[in-house]
């Protein structure tokens, strides 16, 4: 009897190791064949273990004023000096690569979030309710994205938080995510599995949330990407003028600081030059990742790889 169920199972077994050693292979040829993928994830990667790692050896403490003698070049005791203010620039750069990184992910995901609602129910609904909120998107997209910020920043200066930073960034990010994604729903809702399930009694949203939003997940992860590096770059922009929070060691007020006191002119090169090569290796590191995302989420790029 167990003669006749192991002849029975060892076909099955060998055919799911079959299947998962194909798909072993089938990924692994994914990544060779995008290696913007693959950089990009490394960059990042790496960018996060420095943090983790150095938030073990440092103390939070010295990330802010009168931490440690001041405009010390780098040395053993402070590998990447210190700055005027007195604080340790290496105990900064570990408390701003998250705080940085948290701000651009906040307002990301609040610019997609609404960008996704609106441009879902533009692109299925259609008729008023798309014309209504493609004016909307319209206006705002010929406003000047950089100077509604440095309004908004002003009419919050000195009060901001990391999360308010995150809201003011997150209030025009919505916009462009929502002019592109309603232009890919107006190409699916017309797809025959949408009629069906509207022919079946689906309401609208559910249809939304259960068809139309399945199908275009590989987008919107890309999207969520772009939409990170430009909210970083946003708030970074903001910072270095002065209107994010002053009391935060993010990377953009580190540089704001170096701005104010003349750090370039003075050539305490060690001030500003950590901050601007951490922020360039996120920047290319999102940006790879984006471009390795887009063979997921653009089927013309798929095709053509």
């Amino acid at each position: 009897m167990s003669t006749v169920l192991e002849q029975q199972l060892r076909p099955r077994a060998r055919s799911y190791e079959s299947n998962w050693r194909e798909r072993v292979g089938d990924f692994r040829r994914f990544l060779m064949r995008n290696p913007n993928l693959v950089w990009g994830v490394i960059f990042l990667m790496a960018l996060l273990l420095f943090a983790v790692i150095g938030a073990r050896v440092t103390d939070s403490k010295d990330a802010y004023p009168l931490a440690a003698p001041p405009l010390l070049p780098p040395s053993a005791d402070y590998p990447f000096g210190t700055d005027r203010l007195g604080r340790d620039l290496f105990a900064t750069i570990i408390a701003g690569i998250p705080l940085t990184f948290t701000v651009g992910l906040l307002a990301g995901l609040i610019g997609l979030v609404i960008g996704a609602l609106f441009g879902f129910i533009s692109g299925y609904y259609g008729g008023r309710i798309d014309a209504f909120i493609n004016g909307i998107v319209d206006v705002g997209l010929t406003i000047p994205g950089l100077m509604v910020l440095i309004i908004l920043g002003i009419s919050f200066s000195g009060r901001l938080t990391v999360g308010g930073m995150a809201l003011i960034v997150g209030v025009i990010a919505w916009l462009r995510p929502a002019r592109i994604i309603r232009s890919q729903v107006l190409t699916l809702r017309s797809r025959p599995y949408v009629e069906v399930a509207r022919l079946s009694g689906m309401s609208g949203m559910e249809i939304i949330f259960l068809e139309l939003m399945p199908n275009l997940l590989p987008f919107l992860a890309a999207s969520l990407v772009a939409a990170v590096s430009q909210a970083v770059l946003a708030s970074i922009g903001l910072e270095a003028l002065g209107l994010g929070p002053i009391e935060a060691p993010t990377l953009g007020m580190t540089i704001y600081w170096a701005i104010l006191d003349g750090a370039v002119i003075n050539r305490w090169w060690w001030w500003w030059l950590p901050p601007i090569t951490v922020i360039s290796i996120l920047f290319l590191g999102l940006f790879l990742l984006s471009m390795g995302l887009d063979e997921i989420a653009n089927p013309r790029v798929r095709e053509r790889i």
